[in-house]
C-alpha cells in the first residue's frame, strides 16, 4: 500500500500535526506501508515533529505564506501562482511514488490534488468543522471562498471527519462520509494526579476559537468563593497579550506559562482540566487530561467535547456557554474531593478508546476498502 499525505506545514506543535506524524508513522512501522508526507511551504522550518526514517518527507516550496505581503488583486494573483506551482509539483511527485490513496489534510489544496490526473482514491481530513466560518465570526469574503473550496468534497472518495456532529454535516453535501476519531498520546506511565492540588489548568491556542476570556471571567466568580485555588494557563497565541493585561489587573491567582513539551508532567501537577472552545473539531487536550486522572470541565460546544465525554460520569459538558453553570460544576470539584477522585478514574478508563490500537485498525480497514484489497 502506498499512501501520501498533503498538507501545510508541519512546523506547529499543533495537534493536528503530531496526528498527522503518529499516523504516518504507526502506517509505515506496524502495517509497513510506504508512506510519504509533502508540505506545501514548510521552508527551512525543522518538522515539529519526528518522522520516522521509514517515512518519504519533501517539500514542495510553494512559499504561499507570503503571499500576505501584499493586498487585494496582487495577493489573488500570487497565490494563484503559488497554486500553479503546487500543481506542477505535486504532478511530479504522484507519478513518482504512485500512490494508492492521497489523504489530504487541509481543504485549502483539496482542489490541486483532483485536478492532477491519477489513479489514486483521494480523501479528505476534516479535522476542522464544515461550519468553521459560523462558528469562527469569518467574513463575507472567506466564507464565499470557504464554500467554494466544500464543493470540491463531492468528488473525493472518502470524507473522514472526527465527530458524528461534524459528519453529519459533510453528510449534506455527500454521502461518502465516515468516521474515525483522533489518534491520542495517552499517559502510559503508570502514575496519575492524586487531585489534591488547589489549582485548575488550561491548555490551548490563545485565540477566539478557545475564548480564553470567558474562562478568565469563569474564574473570577470561582475565585471569590475559593481564593486558596489557583488557575494556570498553558498557551500562546493572538490574545496572549490581552490575556495577560487582564491577569495582571484582576490578580486573581491565574498564571499564565509558555507551552511545554513535557505536557504530561504538566497534566499531573493540577487536580481540574477546563475547556472553555467555541467549537472543536476533537479536542485532542480533553482526553490527554483524562488519562492523567483530571476531572475535566467543557463547554458543550460543536462537535467534540460531547464525543468525549460523558457528563456526570467522567467530566461534566456545560450547555449554552452559560458560564455561571461553569463556575459552579468548577466550585462543586473543589469541594467534593471523592467527586473529582471518581470521575479522574472514570476519566482514565474512557480516555483509553482513543489509543492507537483502536483508532489505527480503523484507517487500515478504510484503506483496504478504497483500493479493494479486502474483497
Amino acid at each position: 500500500m502506498k499512501l501520501l499525505y498533503v498538507t501545510d506545514v508541519l512546523a506547529v506543535h499543533g495537534g493536528m500535526e503530531r496526528v498527522l506524524v503518529d499516523k504516518a508513522n504507526w502506517l509505515s512501522q506496524q502495517e509497513g506501508y510506504q508512506v510519504c508526507v509533502i508540505t506545501a511551504h514548510q521552508g527551512d522550518h525543522p518538522l515539529a515533529f519526528p518522522l520516522s526514517p521509514n517515512v518519504k518527507y519533501d517539500d514542495m516550496k510553494a512559499r504561499f505564506h507570503r503571499q500576505y505581503r501584499y493586498s487585494g488583486l496582487k495577493r489573488w494573483l500570487y497565490n494563484r501562482k503559488c497554486h500553479s506551482l503546487f500543481r506542477e509539483r505535486l504532478r511530479e511527485k504522484i507519478k513518482e511514488i504512485s500512490p494508492d490513496v492521497i489523504i489530504c489534510i487541509r481543504i485549502d489544496y483539496l482542489r490541486d490534488i483532483l485536478k492532477v490526473k491519477s489513479s489514486a482514491s483521494v480523501v479528505f481530513e476534516s479535522h476542522s468543522s464544515r461550519l468553521v466560518c459560523r462558528f469562527d465570526g469569518s467574513g463575507l469574503f472567506r466564507k464565499i471562498r470557504v464554500w467554494f473550496q466544500q464543493q470540491y468534497v463531492r468528488k473525493v472518495q472518502m470524507v473522514v471527519t472526527l465527530t458524528e456532529g461534524d459528519a453529519d454535516e459533510w453528510r449534506k453535501l455527500t454521502s461518502r462520509v465516515c468516521v474515525i476519531p483522533n489518534v491520542v498520546r495517552l499517559n502510559e506511565s503508570e502514575t496519575y494526579c492524586d487531585c489534591q492540588s488547589k489549582s485548575v489548568v488550561f491548555v490551548g491556542r490563545l485565540c477566539r476559537q478557545k475564548d480564553v476570556l470567558s474562562l478568565l471571567q469563569i474564574w473570577a466568580m470561582v475565585n471569590e468563593q475559593h481564593p486558596d485555588w489557583t488557575l494556570h494557563i498553558y498557551g500562546e497565541g493572538e490574545l496572549e497579550k490581552d490575556v495577560q493585561e487582564i491577569i495582571n489587573k484582576k490578580r486573581n491567582h491565574v498564571y499564565l506559562h509558555k507551552p511545554s513539551s513535557a505536557i504530561w508532567d504538566i497534566y499531573k501537577r493540577y487536580s481540574i482540566f477546563v475547556l472553555t472552545s467555541v467549537f472543536e473539531p476533537f479536542g485532542l487536550v480533553l482526553p490527554e487530561a483524562m488519562s492523567c486522572g483530571l476531572s475535566v470541565v467543557a463547554f458543550d460546544c460543536p462537535y467534540g467535547p460531547a464525543d468525549i465525554i460523558t457528563d456526570g460520569k467522567d467530566g461534566f459538558l456545560i450547555k449554552g456557554r452559560n458560564n455561571k453553570e461553569f463556575a459552579d460544576r468548577i466550585c462543586s470539584l473543589i469541594e467534593n474531593d471523592q467527586l473529582r477522585v471518581r470521575l479522574g478514574k472514570a476519566g482514565i478508563q474512557s480516555s483509553k478508546r482513543y489509543d492507537q490500537g483502536l483508532i489505527m485498525p480503523q484507517w487500515k480497514k478504510l484503506f483496504e476498502q478504497l483500493t479493494g484489497l479486502n474483497l
